[in-house]
C-alpha cells in the first residue's frame, strides 16, 4: 500500500498467567509485518496502570517496535498522571494515547472520577508539563460516543481535545465506511486537519461481536449481523464471511483518503494478520 499510511496494532494488558505467557509469541507473530507502533490499553477494563507498563516493555523486549501506552483520566491525579509520564518518558515512550476511559454504567455524570474529568484536560496538562516530548493521540466516535447526549455534543467534545493539543486521533471500531466519511467532512468543515486513523476489529465470533458493538455503540448493520447469527456455529464459515466484510472495510477506507489503520486485535495474532495479508499491505508500510 505504500509509506504513506500508517498502521498500528492494538493489546491490552493480559489478565492471567495463562495469557501472559502467550503475549510474547502474539507480540513477535505481529511485530513480523512491522508495525508503526503497538498501542496498549489502560489495565484490565481501566483497572489500572501497571498493567500497561508491564506490557510496554514486553512490547519493547520482543517486537522492537514502538510501544504507545493509554493513559486515562479515571481516578486520576496531577500527581501520579505526572509519575506515569516520567516513567514513561524514561521508558523512551514518544507517544501516549490520552483518554477519558470507560466510565461504569451506573456513572451519574459523564465526567471521569478524579482530578482530570475530560480527555482534553489530560491533553492540555501532558503538553504543559512535557510540551512536545509526547505524541498525542486522542479517540474519536465516527457514531457517536455511547454516553453523549448528541451528535453535536460528542463532536464539539472531539473538538477540545484537538484545541488541548491533540496530534491525531484513532476512532472507536465501527463497520459503516459512511460514518466515517461523514465524520472526516465534519471535521473538514470545522479546520480539524489531525489524521484521524480508523479503528478495525476483525470479526471472529456473533456472541463476541454483538457484545463489542453494544458496549461501544457501534452500529453492526443488519446484513451482517444476520448473516453472523445463521454461521455462529460454522467458525470456519463466519471468519471466512467476516474477513471478506472487513477486508472492504479496509479497502474502501484507504482509498477513500484514510490515513492508515489501526487494529484492534484482542491479543490474537492469527484473526489480525489473515486480514493484512488480504489486504496485501507491505511489510515496508
Amino acid at each position: 500500500m505504500g509509506s504513506t499510511f500508517s498502521f498500528s496494532f492494538e493489546l491490552f494488558p493480559p489478565r492471567t498467567p495463562e495469557a501472559a505467557a502467550k503475549l510474547p509469541e502474539v507480540i513477535r507473530q505481529l511485530a513480523a509485518v512491522r508495525p508503526d507502533y503497538f498501542s496498549v490499553t489502560h489495565g484490565a477494563g481501566g483497572s489500572d496502570q501497571e498493567g500497561t507498563y508491564e506490557t510496554i516493555l514486553a512490547v519493547v523486549e520482543h517486537a522492537g517496535v514502538e510501544a504507545v501506552p493509554h493513559l486515562t483520566c479515571l481516578g486520576s491525579t496531577r500527581r501520579t498522571v505526572a509519575a506515569h509520564l516520567e516513567r514513561y518518558r524514561t521508558a523512551g515512550v514518544k507517544r501516549i494515547v490520552a483518554l477519558r476511559g470507560d466510565l461504569p454504567a451506573t456513572a451519574m455524570s459523564a465526567a471521569a472520577p478524579g482530578e482530570f474529568r475530560y480527555a482534553s484536560e489530560l491533553v492540555s496538562f501532558i503538553r504543559a508539563e512535557h510540551g512536545d516530548t509526547f505524541k498525542i493521540e486522542v479517540a474519536a466516535y465516527p457514531e457517536m460516543h455511547p454516553q453523549a447526549t448528541s451528535a453535536s455534543q460528542d463532536f464539539d467534545n472531539f473538538r477540545r481535545k484537538v484545541e488541548a493539543g491533540a496530534d491525531s486521533a484513532l476512532t472507536q471500531l465501527f463497520y459503516n465506511a459512511d460514518a466515517y466519511f461523514h465524520f472526516m467532512e465534519r471535521c473538514a468543515n470545522a479546520g480539524i486537519q489531525i489524521p484521524i486513523v480508523p479503528g478495525i476489529m476483525p470479526i471472529t465470533g456473533y456472541a463476541n461481536m454483538m457484545r463489542f458493538c453494544a458496549g461501544c455503540g457501534a452500529d453492526l448493520p443488519r446484513w451482517i449481523r444476520l448473516r453472523l447469527e445463521e454461521l455462529q456455529d460454522d467458525k470456519a464459515a463466519l471468519q471466512d464471511f467476516g474477513l471478506g466484510v472487513v477486508t472492504r472495510l479496509c479497502e474502501t477506507l484507504l482509498k477513500g483518503g484514510a490515513p492508515g489503520l489501526h487494529f484492534y486485535t484482542i491479543n490474537q495474532a492469527g484473526p489480525t494478520l489473515r486480514l493484512w495479508k488480504n489486504l496485501a499491505l507491505s511489510v515496508t508500510a
